[in-house]
């Protein structure tokens, strides 16, 4: 029935913890009996089954209750499999979703040579819009999760793939996650690729895909300021924040913080 299993799912990350806290008890437990019971479930043929695998599987992830042995040898080659291009569509969008949510919570070196080239397909994918969108979305995490090297190697290029896509939701969202996209890369690669980029979406024939490039254009040119005068740091959320520095912290004037004139003044640098 499935209602049972997903009652079961809903069960599973209470049950992890408090065999993790029990550990000394029961040390293998989680392992041998209920983490194949989340993956199995992964590809249960019930919607709402699936789905709460999947949100199972990410608060297993958050808290850290997972092996690093069981993320590469059994989580990613389910979701290899339910991403493949011969994947069934309802499978394949669900497994592009949970790729991205999971990314954060695992190593780069898991991420980048383990889910990166698989996203890189993703974001290339014909036959689903929805696909394609989920991965412009996502686009700024998945940057901040490989870092600086393989984002302008292989994220870059497919970033302006999604940024000239035929449809106009698609670049929209690229328009939102420019900013974390821009944030991941060199000043050079800012400057020289991402700043062209970014004037054909404020150019965009679409208004909604504009209006989202014109909220933008704030954040993305904060991104050229030098972090060390600015203070300019991304929270874990994603969202632009402006670190005080100790003098400003120590300070009881009610002078404005020279922050942000320090942003403005370097955001027109070269």
């Amino acid at each position: 029935e499935p209602t049972v299993r997903t009652e079961l799912m809903e069960q599973i990350p209470p049950i992890a913890i408090f065999l993790q806290e029990s550990r000394p008890k029961f040390p293998t437990a989680f392992f041998e009996y209920l983490m194949p019971i989340v993956v199995r479930y992964l590809t249960d043929v019930n919607n709402q089954v699936r789905k709460a695998g999947q949100e199972a599987l990410l608060i297993l992830l958050e808290q850290d209750l997972v092996a690093q042995s069981d993320i590469e040898n059994k989580v990613c080659p389910i979701l290899l499999d339910l991403s493949a291009p011969d994947s069934d569509d309802e499978y394949k969008v669900e497994a592009v979703n949970i790729i991205c949510k999971m990314a954060s919570m695992l190593s780069r070196t898991t991420v980048e040579h383990m889910l990166l080239p698989r996203f890189c397909e993703l974001c290339s994918d014909g036959k689903l819009f929805q696909v394609r969108k989920i991965c412009a979305a996502n686009f700024g995490d998945i940057c901040n999760a490989v870092g600086q090297e393989a984002t302008e190697r292989l994220l870059i290029p497919k970033f302006f793939e999604l940024c000239s896509d035929s449809v106009w939701g698609m670049r929209k969202a690229c328009a939102e996650c420019f900013m974390a996209v821009s944030y991941t890369t060199s000043p050079e690669v800012r400057r020289s690729k991402l700043s062209p980029l970014f004037i054909s979406l404020i150019s965009d024939t679409c208004r909604w895909v504009r209006q989202a490039a014109f909220q933008s254009l704030g954040p993305f040119i904060s991104t050229f300021a030098n972090p060390s005068s600015a203070g300019l740091y991304i929270r874990e959320d994603g969202t632009l924040s402006i670190r005080p520095s100790a003098q400003d912290v120590n300070s009881n004037s009610c002078q404005p913080s020279n922050n942000i004139t320090l942003m403005s003044s370097n955001a027109n640098a070269p």
